[in-house]
């Protein structure tokens, strides 16, 4: 009888493990999407200011609003997806850097 408990024990603990993977996912999707989208539009700004060409503030803007699509993504649990659109946001960013 010892034996079922402890199986039954250990598959709510591997409930609860999994459940606090999916919180900490969904917490790092949505803090990393943050964070990249204010870099985003302070990056934006600061070449909005300067002599940059009008592609660059455009770009790392534009890279801004993919990274935001990302944190509400990720903050509903669709993380797989918040990390593809937190890579191309990045690269966007990127890229628009390249014309400076």
């Amino acid at each position: 009888m010892s034996g079922r408990d402890d199986s039954e024990i250990r598959d709510v603990e591997d409930f609860m493990d999994t459940t606090y993977d999916a919180r900490r996912a969904r917490w790092t999707a949505a803090g990393t999407g943050t964070l990249l989208t204010l870099a985003g539009l302070a990056a934006s700004l600061l070449r909005l200011t300067g002599s940059a060409p009008a592609v660059v503030p455009g770009a790392y803007g534009f890279g801004a609003a993919v990274c935001a699509l990302a944190a509400v993504l990720g903050s509903r649990g669709r993380t797989r997806r918040a990390l593809w659109l937190l890579i191309v946001g990045v690269m966007v960013m990127a890229l628009g850097d390249q014309f400076d």
